[in-house]
């Protein structure tokens, strides 16, 4: 046991010889585990994009418009005064700035001569989309007031008004009806749900991106075992335990026990970042936390040892490690959700790992589930432990 542990402190030291490995160990994954999350936001947090609006006009059109704006799904409308939208647009606090000036009346619309200002910053995908809701909210401002224009001109066509006053309550009336209707218009888009089986589960991109992003960084080193062996196969350390009374089998649980223990040791922190900072429930269910995580390294482990017995050199093998950790992390769901692929490609990725240890992580963090619920997604992970660890083992050589 004192040799197993001599070989998995000997690996870590060798690993954190430079400070720079800290980077890669905990830093780099939570900057990207909360970049990805869209920064860490509470449940409670409006998710629409800020639009900061002056509204000098206060007239009944200008608030219908901020009404039309606040009913938005992309936007999420602040009345400020002008100087505080100037002094926070300039600071680039808020995306866009949309000025509803004084001329802007009913009269106005009526007669076409309505202006507007809006303000972007440049190259901005959220300025973007605050123009064309924008656009939506004073089309459905305008179309009511062109509906009621029209009913206006048609009923003057069939009986002349007898009065501007009686002109004006026809207007009035008609204008009310027309926002009736589009208050009650039917839906013109049709909604699919997707075919998943949580129907009840509400989507959090921070689940997602704590758990994807805990794979890919953790995956990635574990199938750096394989450079590991690489290099010391071509130091020729590998061929110096011959000459002492150290097995294969003790040399090797040495390596994997270290490797593993210090992925855990990365996973946990990163668990507890997703806890502290992002609010997420990765502390629900410890038991079968530890039991996903655990089969999780292990299967990494062991793709990572088979993968050392193929390659000749350290650079092959930190190429191979790089791009197969990347690909299995964005084709197993990590980086975006596997219900955005296709159905095919969401059946064929199921011979990933990273698939099910994404399912895995998911139940846990995003649906509350348990031990029980786990227990399959465990069982394929410890499969492909033991099917590559087999394979991993039969071609060990020390040279």
């Amino acid at each position: 046991m004192k040799k197993v542990f001599a070989i998995s402190w000997k690996d870590a030291i060798i690993r954190f010889a430079s400070p720079w490995e800290l980077v890669f160990f905990i830093v780099l994954p939570v900057v990207f585990t909360y970049l990805m999350a869209g920064g860490t936001p509470s449940g409670e947090t409006d998710p629409r994009i800020r639009l900061l609006v002056v509204d000098e006009a206060k007239t009944s059109i200008s608030a219908q418009v901020i009404n039309e704006l606040d009913k938005s799904t992309a936007v999420r409308p602040e009345v400020v005064t002008a100087e505080v939208a100037e002094a926070q647009f300039s600071q680039r606090r808020a995306s866009t700035l949309f000025i509803i000036p004084a001329g802007l009346d009913l009269t106005a619309l009526k007669t076409g001569t309505a202006e507007a200002e809006l303000r972007q910053q440049p190259n901005n995908l959220n300025a973007m989309v605050a123009e064309r809701a924008i656009q939506t909210a004073l089309r459905r401002v305008s179309s009511a007031i062109g509906a009621a224009n029209t009913a206006v001109s048609q009923r003057e066509k069939k009986q002349p008004f007898a009065s501007e006053t009686e002109k004006q309550a026809y207007f009035d009336q008609s204008l009310k009806t027309a926002q009736e209707l589009q208050e009650t218009a039917p839906e013109r888009v049709t909604v699919i749900q997707g075919a998943t089986p949580e129907q009840n589960v509400d989507w959090d991109p921070r689940a997602n991106s704590s758990a994807g992003q805990l794979i890919t960084w953790v995956f990635i080193p574990l199938f750096g075992i394989s450079e590991l062996f690489a290099y010391e196969r071509t130091q020729g350390t590998l061929r110096r335990l011959l000459t002492t009374p150290t097995r294969k089998a003790t040399y090797l649980l040495g390596t994997l026990a270290g490797q593993v223990a210090m992925a855990l040791g990365q996973m946990l922190l990163l668990v507890a970042f997703g806890i502290f900072v992002m609010q997420l429930g990765w502390g629900r269910e410890p038991v079968a936390l530890a039991v996903i995580l655990f089969a999780s390294a292990l299967a990494a482990a062991a793709i990572g040892t088979t993968m050392g017995t193929f390659v000749k050199t350290g650079g092959q093998a930190n190429g191979l490690s790089i791009m197969a950790g990347m690909v299995m992390a964005l084709m197993g769901g990590c980086w975006y959700p596997l219900e955005l692929f296709p159905a095919a490609i969401q059946t064929v990725v199921k011979i990933l790992p990273t698939t099910w240890a994404m399912q895995g992580m998911l139940d846990l963090v995003l649906r509350g589930r348990g031990l029980v619920d786990i227990l399959p997604e465990a069982g394929v992970l410890l499969g492909f432990a033991a099917i590559f660890f087999v394979i991993g083992v039969w071609r060990f050589r020390y040279e």
